[in-house]
């Protein structure tokens, strides 16, 4: 995977080069010590992916995403080493179309090997995300008794999009929501309690063993793939070992499609990939309803598109309208 550096401190881009350096699958294509320089070179050379800074003289982070997913869409992860006290930023960057939030890597002491060894980890599932290998079917049907469920995947521009769809959930709202976000692990809780500020209904992570209750969110937690493990309880896994991104919306959505027994409403939003396709129509196939949001409001419109061309949607609709449609069939009397 070819990558390009964005940071203003030439001791991180170059202990960044020297780490992408020493992992022959990938190489480093520029190192840009700006914002707007960033967006000159992903037009001069689009890479595979970009690790960028937020805080930058001239244009910061957010900005120069936003204009590079605008004109030369590649992905974009954002690398901090203070992830929880720029959470807000960091959101905003993923709402204009960044893939991913990474930790800086520790980059010399004792414990920087180890760091970097699980930095560039990261950077191998992204390398897979951008080109995917689709996963196995499963062939499982459900039944059709039992609750009411709503399960949402997204990636790139995905915590904007599930900001969007909560806050026009009402309070009586009749179904859980279970909602599988490609994020770093660590960024999981800051995810959770900044969508809860967007949220009439509480937005909790998902733990193991968990039961689904209507009114509640719930939010993948782990680096690790959730799933239903049996008709109303979730659970995480670490098989399959070869997808692309824990969680994968696919495994949640096949999980689904095999234990649940009720109403469910399956939603694909903005993101990078196809993560989701596969599964969704599965479910459609199933007889459950399923959404894919339409290209004019996804930041990174590639996991929805995959889903339409399989024909795995039901509706494809604008992200405003899916919160209000999802009110409609699951508001409680």
């Amino acid at each position: 995977m070819r990558i390009g550096i964005v940071n203003d401190a030439v001791f991180t881009s170059e202990a960044l080069r020297h780490a992408i350096a020493g992992h022959s699958q990938h190489e480093v294509a520029w190192v840009a010590r700006s914002g707007s320089e960033a967006v000159f070179q992903c037009a001069k050379d689009r890479p595979d992916a970009v690790l960028m800074d937020l805080a930058m003289p001239e244009m910061d982070g957010v900005e120069a995403t936003r204009q590079i997913m605008a004109i030369t869409p590649c992905a974009i992860v954002m690398v901090s080493a203070n992830l929880g006290e720029e959470s807000a930023r960091i959101f905003e960057a993923m709402g204009a179309g960044a893939l991913d939030a990474l930790p800086l890597p520790v980059l010399n002491g004792a414990n920087s090997g180890e760091s970097t060894k699980a930095f560039v980890s990261r950077l191998d599932r992204i390398s897979r995300l951008v080109s995917p290998v689709s996963p196995a079917r499963s062939h499982a049907i459900a039944g059709r008794k039992g609750g009411k469920l709503v399960a949402i995947g997204a990636s790139a521009g995905g915590p904007a999009a599930l900001a969007t769809i909560l806050e026009s959930l009402p309070k009586n709202f009749g179904a859980a929501v279970v909602v599988v976000q490609h994020v770093d692990h660590h960024f999981a809780t800051g995810l959770a309690t900044w969508l809860n500020q967007h949220s009439k209904l509480p937005v909790r992570l998902a733990h193991e063993g968990d039961r689904l209750h209507p009114g509640l969110v719930y939010v993948a937690a782990r680096e690790e793939h959730l799933i239903l493990t049996s008709p109303n309880r979730l659970g995480y896994t670490r098989i399959p070992v070869e997808s692309s991104y824990r969680p994968s919306v696919d495994v949640f959505f096949k999980s689904v499609d095999h234990y649940w027994q009720g109403e469910a409403v399956g939603i694909l939003l903005t993101g990078m990939g196809r993560d989701g396709a596969d599964g969704m129509r599965l479910l459609r196939g199933s007889g459950y309803h399923t959404i894919a949001q339409d290209k004019a409001t996804s930041a990174v419109y590639g996991m929805p598109k995959a889903a339409a061309d399989l024909g795995a949607a039901t509706e494809i609709l604008a992200l405003d309208k899916i919160g209000p449609r999802l009110a409609n069939i699951f508001v409680s009397t």
